[in-house]
C-alpha cells in the first residue's frame, strides 16, 4: 500500500478535486465514504460527490452536544439533495460513565478531559463508521491549522488503518466560499454569525474580526491543542 500511496500522491498532487473524487470513487467502489462534520468543505465535497454518484456513502457524527443549527443542516441537506446521511452516535454507556465520573462539562477542566470527551463522542463513533471501509474522504485543508500544514492529497491514516483522501487540501477559504455561493450549496447559518469553525456547542464560540479561524474552538486551551484527534495520530 505504501507504494500506491506514493504513486497517488504524485499523480494527484495538483489535480482538481472532481478528478480526484471521480477516480477514487471508481477505484474503491462501495469501500469508500465521505466523513462530514457538516462544515463548509464537507458540503462542497458532498455536492461534488452526489454529481458523481447520487448514492455515495456519506457519514456524519452526532456527538450529543451539537448546535441546533448543525442538526438542522443535516435535515436540510438530506431534503435538498435527496440524500440519507448516515448519522453515528457515541456509545451511551461510555458517555454515561464519563459524565458520572467527571461531570457534564469535564472538558473545561483539563486538556486530558477534553480529549477523553472527544475520544468517546467522536473518535470511537468514527472508528465504527469506517469499519469495512478501505478509504475515506475528508475536507481537510493545509491552511486550516499548523497541524494540517503537511497534509497531502492522499495519505495513509495510521489511527484508522485506512487510505485518507483530502481533495481540497490546496484550496483556500475563499475558494471554498466561492464554490458554496456559485453552486448554492447549503451551509451552517452560524458561519454568518462569526463562527468560521463549528464543533460541539460548549466547545465553540464566535471569533472577532481578524482572529484565527480556529480561535473559537476550545478557546480556553493553548493554541497547540486545537485538534479533537480525528485527524491527528492519537498519543
Amino acid at each position: 500500500m505504501d507504494a500506491r500511496i506514493g504513486e497517488w500522491q504524485e499523480r494527484f498532487a495538483k489535480a482538481e478535486p472532481t478528478e480526484v473524487l471521480a477516480y477514487f470513487a471508481g477505484e474503491f467502489g462501495n469501500k469508500i465514504c465521505l466523513s462530514s462534520s457538516m462544515g463548509l468543505e464537507d458540503q462542497v465535497l458532498m455536492h461534488m460527490l452526489i454529481k458523481i454518484n447520487p448514492q455515495f456513502r456519506i457519514i456524519t457524527l452526532d456527538t450529543g452536544r451539537l448546535f441546533p443549527e448543525t442538526l438542522n443542516l443535516i435535515h436540510k441537506t438530506n431534503k435538498e439533495y435527496n440524500t440519507n446521511l448516515e448519522v453515528f452516535f457515541p456509545d451511551y454507556r461510555q458517555v454515561e460513565k464519563m459524565v458520572h465520573e467527571k461531570g457534564m462539562n469535564l472538558f473545561y477542566e483539563s486538556v486530558e478531559n477534553r480529549k477523553l470527551c472527544c475520544h468517546i463522542r467522536k473518535i470511537e463513533p468514527l472508528k465504527r463508521a469506517l469499519q469495512n471501509m478501505d478509504a475515506w474522504i475528508t475536507g481537510i485543508r493545509k491552511d486550516q491549522t499548523l497541524n494540517r500544514f503537511n497534509t497531502q492529497m492522499v495519505e495513509w491514516d495510521e489511527t484508522y488503518n485506512i487510505v485518507k483522501i483530502n481533495p481540497l487540501y490546496r484550496w483556500t477559504e475563499k475558494m471554498v466560499w466561492d464554490y458554496i455561493h456559485a453552486n448554492h450549496v447549503p451551509y451552517n447559518e452560524l458561519h454568518d454569525k462569526g463562527f468560521p469553525s463549528i464543533g460541539c456547542q460548549p466547545c465553540t464560540r464566535a471569533v472577532a474580526p481578524g482572529e484565527d479561524t480556529r480561535a473559537g474552538r476550545w478557546w480556553w486551551e493553548d493554541q497547540g491543542h486545537k485538534e479533537c484527534g480525528l485527524h491527528v495520530k492519537e498519543t
